[in-house]
């Protein structure tokens, strides 16, 4: 299993930028997906988090700004990102909480990171 993100890079503080998140491997079932980041000399922290039924969890720097979306048939998490904020600048991660086939435990797994940069 494994979790490939794409979408990240530099933007000017007040725009837009998506990432895109996707499992894949021998998936048997998916529970919780969200996104992390982490910035330079800071400790990895919650952006948002989203269950199989939708249910959305935001870190207050990022609530009505940030949307986490998901397509299930995919395997695939989304984290729109608006009004971004030199701030926002970090490494973002996304996970996973997914139970291969044919096992029994759910494991959370980890994407590799993507950069973005907000400047000024």
């Amino acid at each position: 299993v494994q979790l490939v993100e794409s979408g990240g890079g530099l933007v000017q503080a007040g725009g837009s930028l998506r990432l895109s998140c996707a499992a894949s491997g021998d998936i048997g079932r998916i529970n919780d997906m969200g996104w992390y980041r982490q910035a330079p000399g800071k400790q990895r922290e919650l952006v948002a988090t989203m269950t199989t039924g939708g249910i959305t969890n935001y870190a207050d720097s990022v609530k009505g700004r940030f949307t986490i979306s998901r397509d299930n048939a995919k395997n695939t998490v989304y984290l729109q990102m608006n009004s971004l904020k030199l701030e926002d600048t970090a490494v973002y991660y996304c996970n996973a909480e997914i139970r291969r086939v044919g096992r029994g435990v759910f494991i959370v797994y980890w994407g590799q990171g993507t950069q973005v940069t907000v400047s000024s």
